[in-house]
């Protein structure tokens, strides 16, 4: 009577395993047949967005230098959104609030944790060059003459484009200005030949952007709101997150990124002077070499 008591306890034991076993066969952190933890993790990168971009390779690279392996996977931000809070992807470092992702908060946040902010100066602006002889929007109607009565802008169908259009204009008294849309790269070449030529120029622009590192230019203010108030970008991650990565939870948790680093990285990145770059490995390998005590601070 006890052997056949010891051997059903076993064959309970044997079923009980196998149980487990297909449970921990799944993606993400966790664990695999062999007991340990998954290294593999997914981060969601949102097209088109140069500061969540660069963030997401600093954390593959740094993670990866941990043991872990690390994908890169580009979609809109609804589609990341969406992809963390199902579990496609395993975390997002662009998410800004108060006001540009709101929505997004508000439909996937019991789906979703958010690890906090890492940098908090995100806006849109008006930006001259360092020596214009204005400091404010106050003051750029009086003086458009000596910007060519221009105000240089992007694509048309930007926010920043709007918010110019509908609120900086008409607040600012700024209709007597052409104010020529086309394209970021458009605007960057206006910038930097204006520059070079020692002239002024205002152009429509946002923090973070590499310009800030690249070139000699300041905000104007804007003392009536036209343009908004500064957003923080938030890392989120799925819900299952901290229990699966605990280690990289905590580094994120804790991770801080300056305006003045960021745009030097944004800097190396896409003012390369390399045309059709499609992996920055390298390129913010090699800024990491010359950032290592801000790198290393990421995982003390």
């Amino acid at each position: 009577m006890k052997k056949r008591n010891i051997l059903r306890t076993l064959a309970l034991g044997a079923v009980a395993s196998i149980a487990l076993a297909g449970c921990s066969s799944g993606a993400g952190g966790e664990s695999g047949t062999n007991g340990e933890a998954s290294k593999d993790i997914t981060i969601g990168v949102f097209n088109g967005w140069p500061e969540g971009e660069a963030a997401s390779y600093i954390w593959k690279i740094v993670l990866e230098d941990k043991g872990y392996n690390v994908d890169l996977e580009y979609a809109d931000a609804g589609p990341v959104f969406l992809g963390v809070s199902d579990g496609s992807y395993d975390l997002a470092l662009d998410g800004w609030l108060p006001f540009t992702h709101a929505d997004y908060f508000a439909e996937y946040g019991e789906k979703i944790e958010d690890l906090g902010a890492w940098n908090t100066d995100a806006k849109l602006t008006i930006a001259v060059n360092a020596d214009a002889p204005i400091d404010s929007l106050t003051e750029l109607a009086d003086n458009a003459e000596l910007f060519d009565n221009r105000l240089i802008g992007i694509e048309p169908g930007a926010g920043l484009t709007k918010a110019t259009q509908e609120s900086v204009i008409p607040t600012y008294g700024l209709d007597g200005m052409e104010y020529i849309t086309s394209s970021t790269p458009a605007m960057l070449a206006e910038l930097q030949t204006k520059l070079d030529a020692g002239e002024n120029v205002a152009v429509t622009l946002w923090r973070p952007h590499w310009a800030y590192d690249a070139f000699e230019i300041k905000d104007l203010e804007d003392p009536d709101g036209t343009l908004g108030a500064a957003e923080e970008i938030h890392t989120i991650a799925g819900t299952d997150f901290k229990t699966e990565f605990p280690e990289v939870y905590g580094w994120l948790s804790d991770f801080e990124m300056d305006s003045e680093v960021l745009f030097s990285l944004e800097n190396a990145m896409y003012n390369s002077g390399e045309e059709d770059v499609t992996d920055y490995t390298e390129i913010v390998r090699a800024w990491m070499d010359e950032n290592q005590e801000w790198v290393d601070s990421l995982t003390d």
